[in-house]
């Protein structure tokens, strides 16, 4: 049974002002070693689960050591999977993964080919074709069943481009702050690549990385800046990243607008009001253009709600799941 209790409003899983105490959690050896410095207490716990998964692709004759949070239990409803955002990692997902876990869903956290903490040493290609088959293979040979598949930021648009693809594997779709209007990378797959090497160094530096933190989050204060700074570019630490990232750009990206109204799953958008990065009118235009969603939006909440308002997003999505749930029940019911 699914139970959660939590209020729409209520406020972050952790105070922004809160101090953590530092656990001595035991990390996967193939995490950067940088891991250690990280304070917050949740970042540190899911990063102890991250383990790594075999993936056969047709693009590498490489198998791919894939970095994933696998649950600790199974449930008779269908998987969560946890995408994440443009150049980022499962540790999005530090607050909101173990609610869910709470009320009892099955959930898993994947890390998107090219970000998070794959194997890469021998890079293989990461365009969006590759990421969707990476994906697809993944869940062919370990998830395997109908799932929720959850999105934030550009991680949307990956969760679009393979519901598309393979609808057989997307039961639902959940999309926050999506980011899936943009042009692909647009003039940036033109770069020459010392240049686009450059502007990928510069993605890297903690400066940068601290003033997306300013942008994407609600006055959090500077120590907590700082350390969601330190977890958000853990996965840049590996030799093979900025590779990866360039290899990506040139490709030019996700272009998913045309995919839109395509989707056949039935879909939650939900989006932080105050999202300052991508205006909460795209909010409107995307519940317009899905052919089968409904929205949610989030007061006092930037662009990243599942970390800056983690009840308010699980209990969403719990409330979606078990809506479904009860749809299912009764056209099984007419039958």
């Amino acid at each position: 049974m699914l139970a959660f209790t939590v209020t729409t409003n209520s406020p972050p899983l952790v105070s922004t002002g809160a101090r953590f105490k530092v656990s001595a959690e035991k990390f996967p050896s193939f995490l950067p070693k940088q891991v250690d410095n990280i304070k917050d207490s949740f970042a540190r716990k899911l990063a102890s689960k991250i383990e790594r998964l075999p993936v056969h692709v047709g693009f590498t004759e490489n198998c791919i050591m894939s970095s994933v949070v696998k649950p600790s239990i199974q449930s008779n409803t269908s998987p969560v999977v946890l995408l994440h955002g443009f150049d980022s990692s499962c540790l999005e997902w530090r607050y909101t993964y173990p609610l869910l876990e709470e009320a009892g869903l099955e959930t898993w956290a994947v890390d998107i080919l090219g970000w998070g903490f794959s194997d890469l040493e021998r890079l293989p290609p990461c365009n969006v074709a590759s990421k969707r088959e990476h994906f697809y293979q993944l869940w062919k040979s370990h998830i395997k069943r109908p799932m929720i598949l959850v999105g934030p930021s550009l991680g949307a648009a990956v969760a679009i481009d393979f519901a598309v693809n393979h609808p057989e594997a997307v039961q639902n779709l959940v999309l926050i702050d999506a980011s899936v209007y943009a042009e692909g990378t647009g003039n940036l797959a033109n770069l020459p690549r010392i240049v686009a090497y450059a502007g990928v160094y510069l993605l890297k530096s903690i400066p940068l990385r601290f003033y997306v933190n300013v942008l994407a989050f609600n006055g959090i204060s500077l120590s907590t800046s700082i350390d969601w700074t330190n977890v958000g570019r853990l996965h840049c630490l590996f030799p093979w990243w900025e590779d990866a990232t360039v290899n990506f750009m040139i490709s030019g990206g996700y272009n998913v607008s045309d995919q839109i109204d395509q989707v056949k799953q039935k879909t939650l958008i939900i989006w932080g009001e105050d999202d300052k990065i991508i205006s909460n009118k795209l909010a409107v235009r995307l519940h317009c253009e899905l052919p089968d969603a409904i929205i949610h939006q989030i007061p006092d909440c930037g662009h990243l709600p599942h970390v800056e308002r983690p009840s308010s997003v699980a209990k969403l999505i719990l409330e979606f799941i078990g809506e479904n749930c009860k749809v299912e029940a009764q056209s099984l019911s007419q039958h």
